[in-house]
């Protein structure tokens, strides 16, 4: 059986006044000639289409008369903008006749976005890959299918019309090798062509999917292809500076085009021939090249039209426009070069008369059979030093001037960009025709880094411009602008020295923050609720925590929740009135209100309040009484072998990793009997073969936020953890095997238990693979594993109820967390929320579901089919997974034997905790511990932290911190965290001595200050580098 795959929950926090556009760079281009409209798609996942308001149906030939008219001035306005993709959109192709617009990505998505369809205007997927999906290709404007390739060595045929994939092509074969990625693709002329890394273009039967033929000659990737029509010439660029030509019928290669000196990324071409073509580089450098009238390709015609400031990642024209795409998220338009026009040739030079003569011959053949949009209006001619060589034989760019400055100058050059590249000579330098864009469509600022900080709750990003932003994850808005600065410069004005678990996953690769979150940790975060400084007036309990996963989660998904009580109370009054269940539920008179979400009860509380119930070790009579809540325990941890850590020793983790849980953990303290001390009973179903342990995690910090408060609890008992938890387990809990047969194994004898003997025993002998079919009374119905399952399940507990009490008030199983527990939210409704899902055999995550936190009550069908089941657990039911507490051992010692000592009778210091006990709570539990002298006003009821003190590495610890924020910047180290009290000296404490009296005591023992003997081992300033000398402890011979 497969693993099911991962689920998790991203949400993307609104960009504060974002105008729209793009974000980051655009990747893709593609223009619709018959409604004036452009598309884009770039690294944010946005696709926007832009109404460019200009007649495409007219050539530049045609354009070039009515330059400076309406063409050039008109206005590029935002049309739509879809946020299609989570990851970068690699490329775009229109399809059946323009109304289709295909996407590739690199969240391993091929989508269909039909942006003038009314019912469905949102993409949808039509095929995935198991790899980022770089490159498209659609063979005809009518075509009804779709090819994609990508990194992952496949070439895929999707249906435009929802019918999946049609074909598959292995571009690796039987030639497996490490370079067989997809990064340039085209279909014509019923054949297929495909390149990538290896260098080889190979041709495909894109009918039967078998190889055709391949060419070999590049030396780089190829990173484009365009076919003729008819299929007998394919045009291929490369890494290599090159755009070569190859004749399908020939097999081999026509020509090499060496007009670039950088990278060539992209082309283009609308004619069905290839004879008027358009390619761009890695400088910048885009250049047009027209062979119409030429007997031979290196007799055409070649201009610069353009240098970009960036490589251009995408290049296309349509009338006399040409746009480009850049790693900017702005969009340029250039004006089209006529090349119909004559050169405008310099002065005479020696060595260039035969290249002009040869120039001026093949201009005017080409200038004679132009169309009659001519007129008599003076023509712009095309400068001389625009025109860039085709290849070593072609007229312009003459041989002597590559003669005179040597192979050193045009060796260079082939590995420098093209500004670099220019030759020495005036004359060599290209001047493209254009210096300056006829309009910009602007992108926004996007983000491009960012730090999370270590309250794990803000994040500072930088963006495009430079500008340092800090971000609020629980309240998803910008909280402050620092202007123009360096990230880190601003990062230590803001950072706080804590610690906190990561509870989610921040990414800024589409240009926004995102903030990812996972079953396995989006629960791990906890803060204080004293912390959050709420601007209303909410009670909170002491010390009480709040999950922050949990927090964010809640409201993002608030809409959903309020539909969810709707259709449950519709579901309820529907079961309860449709004639199946008699006299029952919500057709009663005094029905009750559709849900009544449970207050919390005061008493839970103050039940925890006895004495009594605060451990098994005796307190002293005159000593302070802490208020004692379920959530954080400190316990007794066993004598550490080794409790100092050597020099030379490498630091522990120990921090890091999940601690046992302690028995004592989650539980009201009461008194204890050992369990060795219980005679164990031959009916204990506890020691019952069959039985199932019990989970290790179901004590998790007394649960969790909802209990708030911390613990302190003393447990004096020597047996391990994992007997404490044994003993704590019910003691009904029988086999899987009990359960079915009804058996007792406990017993030397089958009959049946007094517990059971008002029960007739139910033996279900019916064979698991029994044909015999099921009733409806045996038959259950079967639970989903998403949030379906969990709104199953509450609907089959009132199916039960009515079925065991008809007539009872049905009451509600949703019960979402309340906000003394989770403080009301208010996200923006523009927040995006995602639903992913990991693919294990891909290396990445889909999409299964994208919408705002406005959309997702109205969504609520779709996301019950997709969203995880633990989702709905804790949306619907307030429940999140049991995780075993992460726990901090650490030795609590006397400051220089000041005060009595707390350590058990074996001399046992060592206890552990969870990490986000606060250290008042250390000081409650030594506080319990301290008797005060008599006739002290207010001791008694004084907070131990205005009384003791806690040094860690002799620094004075702030009530608040945690043990995990003790460990990380105070301790700094591994193993044990040592911690020492002391009183301040406004009570006087029974057992307290002076610095002198420790002293003349040590000195009449002929013990050594600085040293204590703790559970074996040797703990003071002198065995570790990084124990503090000031702070000792000298330990009685008694204390081991």
């Amino acid at each position: 059986m497969a693993r099911k795959a991962r689920q998790r929950i991203s949400y993307v926090l609104p960009l504060a006044n974002s105008p729209g556009g793009h974000r980051l760079g655009v990747n893709g281009l593609a223009v619709d000639r018959g409604q004036s409209i452009l598309y884009s798609a770039g690294r944010d996942g946005v696709i926007c289409t832009w109404d460019l308001a200009l007649d495409l149906t007219q050539d530049a030939s045609v354009a070039a008369v009515s330059e400076g008219t309406e063409q050039s001035s008109a206005s590029t306005s935002r049309r739509k903008q879809v946020q299609a993709h989570t990851h970068w959109v690699n490329d775009i192709v229109l399809a059946q006749k323009d109304t289709v617009l295909v996407s590739a990505s690199s969240d391993l998505t091929v989508k269909v976005w039909r942006p003038d369809a009314a019912d469905d205007p949102s993409p949808r997927t039509i095929g995935l890959h198991s790899d980022y999906v770089k490159r498209l290709a659609t063979p005809r404007a009518d075509a009804d299918w779709v090819a994609s390739g990508g990194l992952d060595h496949k070439i895929h045929l999707w249906d435009l019309n929802g019918g999946g994939e049609r074909m598959q092509i292995d571009v690796e074969g039987e030639e497996k090798t490490d370079k067989g990625s997809v990064y340039a693709l085209a279909v014509g002329g019923g054949i297929l062509a495909s390149g990538g890394p290896e260098s080889i273009v190979r041709l495909w039967d894109p009918k039967s999917g078998k190889r055709v033929t391949k060419f070999v000659g590049h030396t780089d990737n190829v990173r484009d292809i365009l076919i003729t029509d008819d299929g007998d010439m394919v045009m291929t660029a490369s890494s290599d500076q090159t755009v070569k030509v190859w004749s399908v019928t020939a097999g081999r290669c026509l020509h090499t085009l060496t007009m670039h000196n950088d990278s060539v990324w992209s082309l283009y071409s609308d004619h069905p021939q290839l004879a008027v073509f358009y390619s761009s580089d890695r400088s910048g450098l885009v250049a047009k090249t027209d062979i119409r009238g030429a007997h031979e390709m290196d007799e055409g015609l070649c201009v610069a039209v353009c240098q970009e400031q960036e490589g251009v990642q995408k290049v296309i024209s349509a009338g006399s426009h040409v746009w480009t795409a850049t790693s900017s998220s702005s969009i340029n338009r250039w004006s089209d070069v006529d090349t119909t026009v004559e050169i405008q040739l310099p002065g005479p030079h020696p060595h260039r008369n035969s290249a002009a003569t040869a120039a001026r011959s093949r201009m005017q053949s080409i200038t004679s059979q132009s169309s009659a949009a001519k007129t008599a209006a003076p023509r712009r001619q095309i400068p001389y030093k625009s025109v860039l060589q085709l290849s070593s034989n072609a007229l312009y760019r003459a041989q002597s001037a590559r003669e005179q400055e040597g192979s050193s100058i045009y060796s260079q050059s082939m590995i420098r960009r093209a500004s670099e590249a220019q030759l020495a000579s005036e004359h060599d330098v290209v001047l493209p025709c254009h210096a300056l864009p006829e309009e910009c469509i602007e992108g926004q600022n996007g983000l491009i880094k960012h730090i999370l900080l270590n309250d794990r709750k803000r994040v500072l990003t930088l963006d495009t411009t430079g500008e340092v932003m800090m971000w609020d994850l629980v309240m998803c808005e910008p909280i402050r602008s620092f202007g123009k600065r360096h990230l880190e410069d601003v990062l230590p004005e803001v950072n706080t020295t804590e610690s906190v678990a990561n509870w989610c996953a921040v990414d800024t690769r589409t240009g926004s923050l995102a903030c990812v979150l996972e079953e396995a940790y989006c629960f791990d975060a906890e803060m204080y609720a004293d912390q959050l400084q709420w601007p209303g007036s909410m009670d909170f309990a002491e010390d009480q925590r709040i999950k922050l996963g949990k927090w964010v989660l809640r409201y993002l998904f608030s809409n959903l929740i309020d539909e969810e009580i709707r259709r449950d109370e519709a579901y309820r009054r529907q079961i309860d009135g449709n004639g199946g269940q008699k006299g029952s539920g919500m057709g009663r008179l005094n029905a009750p209100p559709p849900i009544e979400l449970p207050r919390p009860a005061d008493s839970e509380w103050k039940d925890l309040l006895d004495a009594d119930a605060a451990g098994v070790t005796p307190r002293p009579a005159n000593t302070i009484q802490i208020p004692t809540t379920p959530g954080l325990v400190i316990g007794v941890a066993t004598p550490s072998g080794q409790q100092q850590q050597q020099p030379n020793q490498q630091p522990s983790r120990e921090y890091e990793t999940p601690l046992p849980s302690n028995g004592e953990e989650g539980a009201r303290l009461e008194k204890r009997t050992s369990l060795h001390s219980q005679p164990r009973s031959s009916y204990d179903r506890s020691s019952d073969y069959f039985t199932s342990s019990p989970n290790p995690g179901a004590a998790e910090e007394g649960g969790g936020a909802a209990a708030g408060n911390a613990e302190v609890a003393d447990e004096r008992s020597s047996q391990p953890s994992a007997d404490v938890e044994k003993d704590s387990q019910p003691k009904e809990s029988g086999s899987l095997f009990g359960k079915k047969f009804r058996m007792s194994f406990g017993s030397k004898r089958l009959g049946k238990s007094s517990a059971d003997a008002s029960k007739p025993a139910v033996v279900d002998e019916k064979s698991e693979d029994s044909d015999e079919p099921a009733t409806p009374d045996t038959q259950e119905e079967q639970i989903e594993d998403n949030l379906l399952g969990v709104v199953q399940s509450i609907r089959r507990r009132y199916t039960e109820q009515l079925r065991e009490a008809p007539d009872e008030a049905l009451v509600s199983g949703i019960a979402p967390s309340l906000p003394n527990e989770t403080p009301v939210l208010k996200p923006p409704p523009s927040t995006s929320v995602i639903i992913q899902e990991d693919r294990p055999d891909s290396g990445g995550v889909a999409d299964l579901y994208r919408g705002s936190v406005a959309r997702l009550g109205q969504d609520a069908s779709i996301i019950e089919k997709v969203a995880p089941m633990w989702l709905g657990e804790l949306l619907l039911r307030n429940q999140t997974p049991l995780k075993e507490t992460v726990k901090v051992s650490f030795v609590l010692l006397p400051y220089e034997d000041l005060l009595p000592s707390i350590a058990s009778a074996d001399g046992n210091a060592r206890l552990n905790a969870n990490r986000m006990l606060r250290a008042r709570k250390i000081l409650a539990y030594v506080a319990e511990r301290m008797e005060f002298e008599a006739g002290q006003e207010g001791a008694t009821t004084a907070k131990p932290e205005e009384f003791l003190e806690l040094y860690c590495q002799d620094q004075l610890v702030s009530p608040t911190k945690t043990l995990s924020t003790l460990r990380a910047y105070v301790w700094k180290g591994g193993g044990d965290v040592v911690l020492y009290y002391k009183s301040n000296g406004r009570f006087k404490i029974v057992g307290e001595r002076s610095a002198s009296e420790v002293a003349s005591a040590s000195a009449s023992d002929g013990t050594t200050l600085g040293n204590t003997t703790l559970g074996g081992t040797t703990l003071g300033g002198s065995s570790s580098g990084d124990r503090p000398s000031t702070i000792v402890s000298s330990a009685s011979s008694e204390r081991g």
